[in-house]
C-alpha cells in the first residue's frame, strides 16, 4: 500500500504542486500525520522553546502540518472527489493547551490563566481492538473519556488561490474541526485540478463541538483512506456521507451566515439527489426532532457549521 511519511506530511498550505502519492480511484493508502505542532510540544519541552520556535514565530504561524498533495487519477475539473476515511489509529502520546490571546476566553478577567500559555501531555492507550481507534485518554495517569479520533484539516487544492492549514477556509476544505470526519465517513469536495490534489493532517485523538479554546487532543497518528471520482457534478459546498446521515457543511467567519447556507445546502442536497420535495425538506429542518445543526468550530476567526439529517428519512417510499 502506498504511504506518505510522517517525514514528508510536512505541508501547511492547500496548494497545486507536484503531488507525493498517485492513486487509482478505490485505491486504499496511508498518510502519517505529524500532530498540529510539527511535534514540537513534547515532555521534557519549555514554554520558552514552544513559543519561539520558527514555526510559531511565522506569519500566519505554521501549524497543522498535513500530507499530500494525493492525485487521484481520472479526477478532473468539473468532478467531484469523494474520499472515504477507513482508518485512523493515533501515537500513544499526544498534547493539549491554550495559547494566551487567540482563544476566546483568554481576555475574562474571572480566568487570568486562560491568557497565559498552557499544555499538558495526555496518554493515548488502546481499547478493545488493541489499536488506539477505539483507545482511551489519560492525563497523569486518571482516565478521562474514550478517544474519537477525527481530521481537523482536509481538502484539496483550490482554484486559485492558496489557503493555509492554520487558517484557510473556503469550498475546497481547509482548517475545518470537524469531529464527524472520523471513520466511516465519505467526504465530498468539488476538483479544480487535474487529479484533485487531495491534502489531509491535524488529526485529533478526540474533540468536543467548537474545538472552543482552540486546540483538541491533537496527536500524531496514520490514516488510511481511498476515493472516488464522480464524474461531471458539482456542489455548493462541503458535503458529508455518513454512515447513517448526511450533512451539508459550511465555513465562514458570519455564525448567522453559515447557519443559512448549510441549511439551504442541504435541502438542495435532498431533493437533487434524494428526490425529497423542497417544501418537505424544509419542513424536517423546523419540526423533524433528529434535524440537527453542529457547531463543529467556532473560536476566534473560524466556524464551521453542518446541517445534519439522518438517512432514514431520505427514502419515503413507504
Amino acid at each position: 500500500m502506498q504511504r506518505i511519511k510522517r517525514h514528508d506530511a510536512l505541508e501547511f498550505e492547500f496548494a497545486a504542486r507536484e503531488p507525493m502519492l498517485t492513486v487509482d480511484p478505490g485505491e486504499s493508502f496511508v498518510i502519517e500525520t505529524e500532530d498540529a505542532s510539527a511535534g514540537t510540544i513534547r515532555s521534557g519541552v519549555s514554554k520558552e522553546e514552544i513559543l519561539s520556535h520558527p514555526n510559531r514565530q511565522a506569519s500566519p504561524p505554521k501549524g497543522n502540518p498535513m500530507g499530500g498533495p494525493v492525485h487521484v487519477r481520472g479526477a478532473e475539473p468539473g468532478d467531484l472527489l469523494e474520499i472515504e476515511i477507513e482508518r485512523i489509529e493515533v501515537e500513544g502520546h499526544g498534547f493539549h493547551c491554550w495559547i494566551g490571546g487567540s482563544t476566546p476566553l483568554s481576555s475574562d478577567p474571572r480566568w487570568p490563566e486562560f491568557g497565559e500559555f498552557t499544555f499538558h501531555i495526555p496518554e493515548f492507550r488502546p481499547g478493545p481492538s488493541d489499536t488506539t481507534r477505539d483507545g482511551k485518554a489519560y492525563r497523569d495517569g486518571v482516565y478521562e473519556w474514550d478517544l474519537q479520533p477525527m481530521i481537523g484539516c482536509f481538502g484539496v487544492a483550490p482554484e486559485r488561490e492558496i489557503l493555509t492549514s492554520s487558517i484557510g477556509q473556503n469550498i475546497a476544505g481547509g482548517n475545518l474541526d470537524i469531529r464527524d470526519v472520523k471513520e466511516g465517513t465519505k467526504i465530498r469536495l468539488n476538483v479544480y485540478h487535474p487529479g484533485g490534489l487531495l491534502f489531509l493532517g491535524d488529526v485529533h485523538a478526540s474533540q468536543g463541538d467548537t474545538e472552543y479554546c482552540g486546540v483538541a487532543y491533537e496527536a500524531p497518528s496514520e490514516v488510511q483512506a481511498r476515493c472516488r471520482v464522480i464524474k461531471n457534478k458539482r456542489i455548493p459546498f462541503i458535503q458529508l456521507d455518513l454512515p447513517d446521515s448526511i450533512v451539508a457543511v459550511r465555513a465562514g467567519k458570519s455564525l448567522d451566515l453559515m447557519v443559512h447556507e448549510a441549511v439551504a445546502d442541504l435541502i438542495d442536497w435532498m431533493a437533487t439527489d434524494y428526490g425529497v420535495d423542497p417544501s418537505t425538506s424544509y419542513m424536517y429542518v423546523s419540526a423533524n426532532p433528529d434535524f440537527r445543526i453542529n457547531v463543529y468550530q467556532y473560536t476566534v476567526g473560524l466556524a464551521a457549521i453542518g446541517a445534519e439529517i439522518p438517512k432514514k428519512y431520505l427514502d419515503r417510499s413507504d
